[in-house]
């Protein structure tokens, strides 16, 4: 019988292929759009430099449609454990630029912007947007898609999610599968239907 921390190992390998796969997708889709991204693999690097040469922090955000939010993380935990969060890729220096959204949208925020927006209150000292209770592993705070399409710097909108949300056994074939069609298809932004 597994353990409440073997489900979370499963369940947090599979967060982590999750991401991983989409970060892949964001790099191929801002090279399309002329941003190159330079992701680091390494836990070493991450830790010590950064996410990415670039510095550049990409999030899949898989509850976007569902809430009308954007999520952004400020701390993390690799695991739930007792102490303290460390800050998230926003918080952390040599990081500039933050990528979020799904298959559909990506939106891109300057990280001294979302610093910003996490302080800012409204006019009874209270915090300008919501923040969800702390998971085990994260705190954040939640931006209306509404605010995020005004203060994005770069919105790229190339409408994949019919072709890839879908329930996956093999997340080595559908990778493969974005891959030839990337290669099949000199620009990204129109690979996946009409892209404003």
């Amino acid at each position: 019988m597994e353990t409440k921390s073997n489900d979370y190992e499963a369940y947090r390998k599979t967060q982590m292929e999750d991401g991983l796969l989409f970060q892949d997708f964001v790099v191929d889709l801002a090279w399309q759009a002329g941003l190159v991204i330079a992701q680091y693999a390494s836990k070493t690097y991450q830790f010590t430099i950064g996410e990415s040469r670039s510095g550049v922090e990409i999030k899949h955000d898989k509850r976007r449609k569902e809430t009308g939010n954007l999520y952004i993380e400020v701390a993390e935990k690799a695991r739930p454990r007792p102490g303290p969060y460390a800050p998230s890729g926003i918080m952390r220096e040599g990081h500039w630029l933050y990528a979020i959204g799904d298959y559909d949208i990506v939106y891109f925020f300057p990280n001294n912007l979302l610093r910003a927006l996490y302080k800012a209150t409204n006019g009874n000292g209270q915090p300008r947007y919501r923040r969800p209770p702390e998971s085990p592993t994260s705190q954040g705070f939640l931006i209306p898609e509404l605010d995020g399409v005004k203060y994005a710097a770069l919105l790229l909108r190339p409408n994949a999610s019919g072709k890839v949300d879908k329930v996956v056994g093999d997340l080595e074939k559908l990778a493969a599968e974005l891959h030839k069609a990337l290669a099949e298809n000199v620009n990204q932004l129109s690979l996946f239907g009409n892209a404003p």
